[in-house]
């Protein structure tokens, strides 16, 4: 009964263990996302008609990521509740670039997502 017991103790320790390895990506993606609308020269984020830098996009991004608590657990679940359109009237939200093209954010991202290569520490 006791090595049960022990057994059973080692594999949720390692289930846990995974499972914060886990978040921890989904986090590191999540933050890789924002940062690289934040980090967008020229480009202007359209939230409901209105236009907005990155640091601006970047802070809404982060407050609604921040109330949608743990409805988000991963960089998809971001995505499609936090950064593709407005949670009150359901407009999405867009980039506009330098250049004039004008795309869907969720566009953006999910491309943007496709990039993520993670950093080696």
């Amino acid at each position: 009964m006791r090595k049960r017991l022990i057994t059973a103790f080692v594999i949720m320790a390692l289930f846990s263990v995974a499972v914060n390895a886990q978040d921890n990506i989904e986090r590191k993606k999540i933050e890789f996302l924002i940062s690289s609308v934040e980090n967008l020269k020229g480009a202007r984020f359209i939230r409901n008609g209105s236009e907005h830098d990155g640091k601006e996009a970047a802070e809404h991004l982060r407050m609604k990521l921040q109330k949608a608590g743990s409805h988000v657990q991963t960089a998809d679940d971001f995505i499609r509740l936090c950064a593709s359109k407005s949670f009150i009237t359901g407009n999405p939200y867009m980039i506009k670039f330098p250049e004039g093209k004008t795309i869907k954010s969720e566009k953006y991202f999910r491309e943007k997502l496709k990039e993520y290569q993670p950093t080696v520490k």
